[in-house]
């Protein structure tokens, strides 16, 4: 049995036939080496809610958040508690410039505190990254716009620990104070 037919189909529209993909990476600006959590979300709203989940996670919590639009003025919309951090998340957002994606950074606080709360509001699709690290987000550019296909979190491993690493993952997390 033979399928035969032109190659490509004739039958499919034609704006799926012949589309390219450029991938960049954009180096994430973060001189402090500050904590961040760079996700994907769906509706404008998601600068509010996540100022909120942010402003109530502690009093002591300083924040800059920033979101890019995907349609309609598409503009980089930003909130916080910090306007040096809010400025550094608008910047990164739009250096970034991938639609509907968000970036966080904080002072005073560790995602790991606010990640669950932040991946319960209701716009929040994924998260990509939460660090410290030096980040590069890999992103694709289409004719339609860019979006975020992943990142490099951080530089790859050295070796595998031994027992005096094993020591010192444990006595960092008690100083940190997430074990007793």
């Amino acid at each position: 049995m033979t399928l035969g037919g032109p190659w490509p189909p004739t039958n499919r529209p034609p704006l799926l036939i012949g589309m390219t993909m450029e991938l960049q990476t954009v180096r994430i600006e973060n001189p402090d080496e500050l904590n961040l959590i760079l996700g994907q979300s769906h509706f404008i709203k998601t600068v509010e809610d996540l100022h909120e989940v942010l402003a109530q996670s502690s009093g002591s919590l300083s924040f800059g958040l920033a979101f890019c639009e995907a349609s309609g003025p598409r503009l980089v919309r930003s909130s916080g508690n910090d306007d040096a951090l809010v400025g550094l998340a608008a910047r990164n957002a739009l250096a970034i410039g991938a639609g509907h994606s968000f970036i966080v950074f904080l002072r005073g606080g560790f995602p790991v505190s606010v990640l669950n709360a932040i991946k319960l509001v209701p716009e929040v699709c994924r998260i990509f990254c939460t660090t410290s690290n030096p980040v590069e987000v890999i992103v694709g550019e289409t004719g339609q716009g860019r979006g975020i296909l992943g990142v490099v979190d951080g530089s790859p491993p050295l070796g595998i620990e031994a027992e005096a690493d094993v020591a010192e993952r444990k006595a960092v997390l008690r100083r940190f104070g997430y074990k007793l």
